[in-house]
């Protein structure tokens, strides 16, 4: 009997192990174009896609895998120059009219401005939940490092290791949070000049087109999605231990310290304080969130 226990839970950590992923690949072995290929390039040994916008179409790459939690990375050198109107984005999504989102968008700008970096939590369907900051660095001169940290507890995004948002999972207080529904990995380039900057007055310049971003190292240490299934699987003891990893603990006091110095020196808007939007505010905003 000891023995058949002994196999049953060698089953079942390998059916959980399974599920963990570590995606270190190429684009054209781990992402395919969704839309706008026929401009887009992949230069060299595929770990580096330029994105293009023009007055024809702009780009969309989405990855071949879902997964449910994960740290997901992509190191991106934004459209220099005159950049207004355009947006480029690095989110996770499941789509569909009831899905969750998790966005980085970077908003463009006037030659000389900084950028605008634009994130939202969407759940079934809904957003209304963005925090907008000034980038502290010129994101258009290297590349940096945008990552979605999403675990069972918490969302975090960071910029080059800091943290400038959380979202904690208050599922148990009535707070929806995201994990019922694989996501998959989404980057594009686009036309958003209706609203992107300075809420739509800035157009884009088409004389200055093409317009390029450069994404590079794309990197998903995470739970593959496969079915409902997945929502007991990867947040099992197996993974649990996988997302409390260095990767996944809690944020340390430095941290914290660097995500108050971002949210007091760089943050635009935070609609946990737009008392004219909303009548009431939306239950996460009265939780602690570090």
């Amino acid at each position: 009997m000891a023995g058949a226990r002994s196999l049953i839970m060698v089953v079942l950590v390998f059916v959980i192990a399974s599920n963990l992923l570590l995606v270190n690949a190429n684009f054209p072995k781990s992402m395919y174009f969704n839309w706008g290929a026929h401009h887009s390039s992949i230069p060299g040994n595929g770990e580096n896609i330029q994105l293009v916008l023009d007055q024809t179409s702009g780009t969309c790459i989405q990855s071949k895998k879902e997964f449910l939690y994960g740290s997901i990375e992509m190191q991106i050198k934004l459209v220099p120059g005159n950049s207004a109107g355009t947006v480029a984005s690095f989110y996770l999504s499941s789509m569909g009219g009831k899905h969750n989102e998790l966005d980085f968008e970077f908003l463009g700008n006037v030659t000389g401005r900084p950028y605008t970096v634009h994130t939202n939590v969407f759940l079934q369907g809904k957003a209304e939940r963005e925090q907008e900051f000034h980038l502290w660095f010129d994101p258009t001169a290297d590349y940096h490092n945008y990552t979605i940290h999403w675990n069972p507890t918490e969302i975090v995004w960071y910029i080059d290791s800091i943290p400038i948002r959380v979202y904690k999972n208050y599922e148990s207080e009535g707070v929806p949070y995201p994990n019922e529904q694989g996501m998959r990995v989404y980057s594009s380039l686009w036309n958003g000049d209706n609203w992107a900057t300075r809420g739509g007055l800035d157009k884009i310049d088409w004389n200055a087109a093409p317009f390029v971003a450069n994404y590079r190292r794309f990197r998903a240490r995470a739970c593959e999605w496969n079915g409902p299934k997945s929502i007991r699987d990867c947040a099992s003891t197996t993974a649990a231990n996988w997302w409390t990893s260095p990767v996944y603990k809690q944020l340390t006091r430095s941290q914290r310290d660097k995500l108050k110095w971002v949210r007091d020196n760089y943050m635009l808007y935070n609609y946990c304080t737009d008392t004219w939007r909303f009548r009431e505010m939306p239950p996460e905003c009265s939780k602690p969130q570090y």
